[in-house]
């Protein structure tokens, strides 16, 4: 739980990065997907610095899932959004309301909920079916940027968020389904090609959100899109429970933190430049 949290770090930290320097980066043809816009964001320190922090927080997602339910670690990186939230007030000097503050100390409550009640990680395999399947969702992910280039503004960002949220979900499974790193086997699991697909395809759908939407509608549709889905597979599919008599703190804990980040949904989204007010014309001069 405690690499849980620290990838949460790493990724709010990130996403506040990679939103000003997304929304620094000259626009591309309007489309869903753009692959170049990834290259031109990589002109900008701040997304490279966001994607350093990206890796250590997969690093140590990757050590979460290994240990703990899939819903544990999936509530803890939504709660990244309270990190987002905080580094916010002071890199880009947003003020939190006492509202938003709650929101905070709700989505930490969530966890602590989560943390008491979550058991060791399920025992069971995924089958062969479930990795394919985990594959088909990756590739779909990239149907669905494909799809959003072709809708209203708010709509395209809602659908690329909750696409860019599917993918890291992929991410999140896969990683449990890759039982083992030895050649020649790996190269044989469906998994890892899900993995690599899904997570490619959720940070080039994430950017284009950040970079043409508006960024409160896209993270909340990724949050959902990353934590529900990912749990449900993990509680039916590979055996994740709870500690005996805790399944309704887990979830209660779950919900919580859940709720609480998709209010914080709209931190990480710089704030819009002032226009300077307009000067008024002088009057011409008299005869």
């Amino acid at each position: 739980m405690i690499c849980a949290l620290a990838s949460a770090v790493c990724f709010g930290t990130a996403s506040v990065l990679q939103a000003v320097a997304a929304r620094a980066t000259e626009p591309g043809t309007g489309s869903g997907v753009d692959p170049a816009l990834l290259l031109r964001a990589l002109r900008q320190w701040r997304y490279i610095a966001g994607l350093a922090l990206d890796g250590l927080g997969f690093l140590l997602q990757i050590i979460a899932l290994r240990s703990i339910p899939i819903y544990a670690v999936g509530a803890a990186l939504a709660a990244s959004l309270a990190v987002t939230a905080v580094v916010a007030s002071r890199l880009l000097h947003v003020r939190l309301s006492g509202t938003e503050w709650t929101a905070v100390a709700v989505v930490c409550a969530g966890l602590a909920m989560l943390g008491l009640s979550s058991g060791a990680e399920g025992d069971e395999e995924g089958s062969t079916a479930l990795k394919w399947s985990m594959l088909g969702v990756a590739v779909g992910v990239l149907l669905v940027g494909a799809v959003a280039g072709r809708l209203p503004d708010r709509s395209r960002a809602l659908a690329l968020g909750l696409g860019a949220g599917f993918g890291f979900g992929v991410v999140e499974v896969s990683v449990r389904l890759i039982d083992s790193l030895a050649l020649p086997g790996l190269l044989a699991n469906p998994a890892l090609y899900a993995l690599l697909v899904g997570g490619g395809a959720a940070f080039l759908l994430l950017t284009s959100a950040l970079q043409r939407g508006s960024v409160t509608t896209a993270t909340a549709g990724m949050v959902i899109g990353e934590t529900i889905g990912p749990a449900l597979v993990g509680v039916i599919w590979l055996g994740d429970r709870t500690r005996e008599g805790l399944a309704w703190l887990a979830i209660t804990g779950f919900a919580v933190a859940v709720a609480g980040a998709l209010a914080l949904a709209r931190f990480g989204e710089p704030p819009a430049p002032l226009e300077p007010a307009p000067q008024e014309e002088s009057a011409p001069p008299g005869p």
